[in-house]
Parts: structure tokens; C-alpha cells; sequence
């Protein structure tokens, strides 16, 4: 209610004052009602419990199927440790026993107890009188001038920056299991260390993935020192670049990709696509199928439903003759597939009085060259679910964390992100990978960034 309204209720006969008052209270009730009913786009942990509708499909029974044969874990076939296991008198009556009448055995596997290594490193110089200077051999245990050893660093950054735990419960894991205390601060700085060292393949991977012929791309909110950022995400199906940014423009796109980008961009119909030109794109429709969710919820009129039931034949057709193209002949796909477009065409030129059917309507008519890529080219899917999946990993963590609080976090974010799940996309044990290419880095850096003269 505004300052006015109020004034005029007050200036109002008792009756018509009344009246008035009621009005308002149904109108702020059916707005609370909307307002408390989730999205179909609001994430399952941002729903409160009492909001979320009951199941009523059919949970099938714990457990396994009825004449499903059993499986446990297989028998190690390296064997560390050998113990026996010998009573010499009886536990209840104390009766001395003699030879065993009969032996079993049991495999255990455990982690052991870790305690902290220290290794005390002495390095000699030796003169080199073709280069006139001293050279001496390069330390790949840690990083430069420092004292944490380079794997401890690397798994917590593999804990931090992919797994998702907080600074502050790593610290508490690496005392409790490891024996080995370290402040919040010193595994920062480590971090920011050792993404120093490795920028230089960071910045390979983005030139890879801008050349790449697929390319998924997506964007989230981030926050660096408490003002909002951008977390861009692009991505193949073996390599992922993080980016984090001031802006969700257009600018981001063109100075990764270019302004031709050679390859197909599957992304959303966020506007900042559309300024970058491409040899093809392919909008998600997964996003489309969402926003007509979305406006069931609110819009229940008889043009509305005609208008979503058709527009629903034509992708879902669109998805089955994906499906069955290896089944068809050439000739077929080809006459189904024109036959699609012509349904397109007609489908967009038809006039809709529904406002949301129109504003879907200029969407569809600004991307329709952008909807059936899928079907034109192999390897391109309808969805940017792989990107959405990328992204996963890095919201989570921003529910735990606090982003980043300064510009140096925020590049140490992007570079640790992108090498570590790059090698999980590779199928590659992401910890060891990261430590091969950071031992690499130092045999070939000194730490004023020189190369080392290892022979004249």
C-alpha cells in the first residue's frame, strides 16, 4: 500500500473504509501465495522442506532384486601385511588350549596412521665456466622458497577448489589425519603459488578449447570482495576453462572466442551469444522446456495451453528423429527433417493473442536458425547439460565459501578449477595429474621465471 492509498482509506466513510482494507488483505494474500510457490529453475536446497510436494510415484523396496546374485568386495591381490592370530588359553574359562583344529582367513583393508616427513634437502652449486655462472639442480618437492611439500599443496587445493571444502575444515582434516598443522593463511598463499606457476598451461587450455569444433559455454554469479562477478564456463568433452569476470557481457565472449568463433556454441538464449558470430549454434532446450513450466504456473488460459502443447510436438519430434537417425535411411531423415522446418516455419508465422506465447514467439523467430543444429551435424547436443554439470561443482562450492576476496584469488579459482577438472574430464586421477605438471613446471622455471641451464 502506498502513502496516497493509505490517506484516501483514511479520508473514507467506516463502510467503504473497511471494504477497501479487505480488498487489499486478499491481494496481499494471493501475492504471498505466489511468492512462496518455488520455480521450476529454484534448486531442490534453496526449497524449504515444507514447500516441496510429496511423492506419489512408486519408491520400489531397499535393497536388492528378488534373485539378484550378491556381489561384495573382491579379494586384494597385493598383500602389505601379515598377521596371526593364536589363542593359548580359553577367553572363558582360562583353560589352556593346544594345536588349532582348524584356520580361516581374513583380508582387511585400512589407511595407517600418517605422520608428517620431513626431508632436510642440501643443493649444490657448481660453477659452469661456458655459461659463467653457478648452476645447481632444481628441487621438484615443493615450490620455490617454501617449505610446504608441493603434494600436501596439491591436495588441498584438490579439496578446496574441486571437492568443495572450506579453508578452515581442511585445516582440521590435515591436523587430525596427517598430524601436520598448517595455518588458513599459509595454504592460501601456497595456492596462489602454485597457480602462479602453472598459468602458462592454463592459458593453453583456453587456446585449445576456443579452437575446439564443439564448444559448450555457460555462465553463473560470483561474487570476488562482496561485488558480483561472473563465473564463465567453457567447455568439451575432454578439456574445461573457467573465467572469472567483472561483466556478463558480450565483450567476455568476443575476447575468448574471437568475433568468428570456427566451431558450433551450444549455450542458452542469454543475449551476450548472440553478438559473437559462429560457423554454427545450437540453444539449449532444455531452457525452453523450463520456461514453459514455468509459465503453467501462472497462466492457465485455453491459447496458452494450444500454444505450448504445439510447440512441444515440434521439439520433441525434433529430439525423436535424433534418435532414430541411425535407423533411417538418407533419404528418409532428409524429407523428415525438412518436413520439421516446414512445421517450424508455420508454427511462427501463426498469430497468438496469449502475451507469454507472444514474447516466445520473438524468441523463437530470433533463434529459429539456431534450434535444429543437432540434426544437421554429429557429435552436437540439443542440451547444455555438459556445461551445466561443469558448473555444478563450482556452485556448491560457493555455498561453502565466501568466493574470492581479492583479484589474485579470483585468477588462483579460475587456473586450480580448470586444471583439476580438465584432467577428471580425461578420465586422469586429477591430484597426480596436477603434481606431474607442477614438478614439469619447476624443472624448466627457475623462481625468477628463467630458464634453468642444465647443460652447456
Amino acid at each position: 500500500m502506498t502513502r496516497d492509498e493509505a490517506i484516501a482509506i483514511l479520508e473514507m466513510d467506516r463502510e467503504d473504509a473497511i471494504q477497501a482494507i479487505l480488498i487489499l488483505a486478499e491481494k496481499a494474500e494471493k501475492y504471498d501465495r505466489l511468492c512462496d510457490q518455488p520455480r521450476p529453475t529454484t534448486p531442490p536446497g534453496m526449497t524449504p522442506p515444507y514447500l516441496k510436494p510429496t511423492s506419489k510415484r512408486k519408491r520400489r523396496p531397499c535393497g536388492r532384486k528378488h534373485g539378484h546374485k550378491g556381489i561384495s568386495r573382491k579379494r586384494p591381490e597385493k598383500i602389505t601385511a601379515y598377521q596371526t592370530h593364536t589363542l593359548k588359553s580359553c577367553p572363558d574359562c582360562h583353560q589352556p588350549l593346544q594345536n588349532p583344529v582348524r584356520t580361516y582367513k581374513r583380508y582387511i583393508e585400512d589407511i595407517p596412521q600418517i605422520d608428517p616427513v620431513v626431508t632436510e634437502h642440501t643443493v649444490h652449486g657448481s660453477w659452469c665456466s661456458c655459461c659463467r655462472k653457478i648452476v645447481q639442480p632444481t628441487v621438484t618437492d615443493a615450490l620455490p622458497n617454501a617449505r610446504l611439500g608441493l603434494r600436501l599443496v596439491v591436495f588441498t587445493a584438490w579439496l578446496h577448489y574441486l571437492v568443495g571444502i572450506s579453508i578452515n575444515n581442511i585445516v582440521k582434516m590435515v591436523s587430525v589425519f596427517f598430524n601436520f598443522h598448517i595455518s588458513a593463511g599459509g595454504l592460501t598463499q601456497a595456492w596462489k603459488s602454485l597457480a602462479t606457476l602453472l598459468e602458462s598451461r592454463y592459458n593453453d587450455i583456453g587456446q585449445k578449447v576456443s579452437a575446439s569444433a564443439v564448444l559448450h559455454a555457460d555462465e553463473t554469479g560470483w561474487r570476488l570482495n562482496g561485488k558480483t562477478h561472473w563465473l564463465w564456463c567453457f567447455t568439451t568433452k575432454t578439456l574445461c576453462y573457467y573465467l572469472i569476470t567483472r561483466n556478463r557481457g558480450s565483450p567476455v565472449i568476443k575476447k575468448f572466442l574471437g568475433r568468428l568463433f570456427k566451431g558450433i556454441l551450444i549455450c542458452d538464449f542469454w543475449g551476450a551469444y548472440n553478438k559473437i558470430n559462429a560457423l554454427a549454434k545450437q540453444r539449449c532446450f532444455y531452457h525452453l522446456f523450463t520456461e514453459l513450466v514455468k509459465v503453467d504456473t501462472y497462466n492457465r488460459s485455453i491459447p496458452w495451453k494450444a500454444f505450448r502443447k504445439k510447440l512441444s510436438r515440434v521439439l520433441k519430434d525434433a529430439l525423436r528423429l535424433s534418435e532414430e537417425k541411425n535407423h533411417l535411411s538418407p533419404e528418409c531423415f532428409l524429407r523428415l527433417k525438412k518436413r520439421l522446418h516446414y512445421r517450424l516455419e508455420q508454427f511462427l508465422i501463426t498469430p497468438y493473442q496469449d502475451k507469454d506465447a507472444q514474447r516466445l514467439i520473438k524468441r523463437l523467430n530470433r533463434h529459429k536458425e539456431e534450434l535444429f543444429t543437432f540434426l544437421e551435424h554429429e557429435g552436437v547436443s540439443p542440451y547444455n547439460n555438459h556445461a551445466e554439470q561443469q558448473m555444478r561443482k563450482p556452485v556448491l562450492t560457493r555455498k561453502i565459501s565466501q568466493q574470492n576476496r581479492s583479484a589474485q584469488g579470483a585468477n588462483t579459482q579460475a587456473i586450480l578449477m580448470t586444471l583439476l577438472r580438465s584432467a577428471e574430464l580425461q578420465g586422469a586421477n586429477p591430484v597426480e595429474n596436477l603434481l606431474a605438471i607442477a614438478k614439469n613446471a619447476l624443472t624448466v622455471k627457475t623462481p625468477s621465471g628463467l630458464a634453468y641451464k642444465i647443460a652447456c
